[in-house]
């Protein structure tokens, strides 16, 4: 009777992706010093990333002799990257693709807007509403209490807050 667990979904893929960067960190190790000598700058990366090739070798060759997994790539999605998962991965991919150019109070509105909607299923007026209300607590409390630099994107913020501050200031 074979005893040996079948593979799971996306298990192979995984281990060849981890063979793979293992031979990138190998060959980045190696562009530190090269082989010159045990106490070169690249020894120490260079043994440690040779470690991680020669286990990741051992997996993937042993991975092959197991039975594959039953369900195939539907299985994959379904018990490792179902469907809710993916949107939330590709909504996070967008906002850091877009964050630098659009700016972090566009971005951030559309990002949490979306999020919430997706994920609350409730009417797009409640999302909204929570978006919004982040979005000001997030910009007061990090922009203008801890003065962290946001991305401005192509709303002019500085101006903004020049004009709020010399209003208040017009004020007294």
């Amino acid at each position: 009777m074979d005893t040996t667990p079948a593979r799971k979904p996306g298990e192979t893929g995984f281990n060849i992706l981890l063979l793979l960067g293992s031979i990138f960190l190998f060959y980045q190790a190696y562009k530190i010093a090269g082989f010159s000598a045990l106490s070169s700058p690249g020894a120490i990366p260079m043994a440690a990333s040779a470690t991680m090739v020669i286990s990741a070798c051992i997996i993937v060759a042993k991975e092959f002799s197991r039975p594959k997994a039953e369900g195939g790539a539907k299985a994959f999605f379904v018990q490792i990257l179902p469907f809710t998962l993916a949107v939330m991965c590709g909504l996070i991919i967008l906002f850091a693709v877009v964050l630098q150019k659009v700016g972090f109070i566009l971005t951030g509105l559309s990002f949490l807007f979306f999020s919430i909607w997706f994920l609350q299923k409730r009417g797009p007026a409640s999302a909204a509403l929570i978006a919004l209300l982040c979005v000001v607590v997030i910009y007061v409390l990090f922009r203008l209490i801890f003065q962290v630099i946001l991305p401005e994107g192509i709303i002019p913020e500085r101006d903004i807050i020049a004009s709020v501050k010399h209003w208040f200031a017009g004020a007294k």
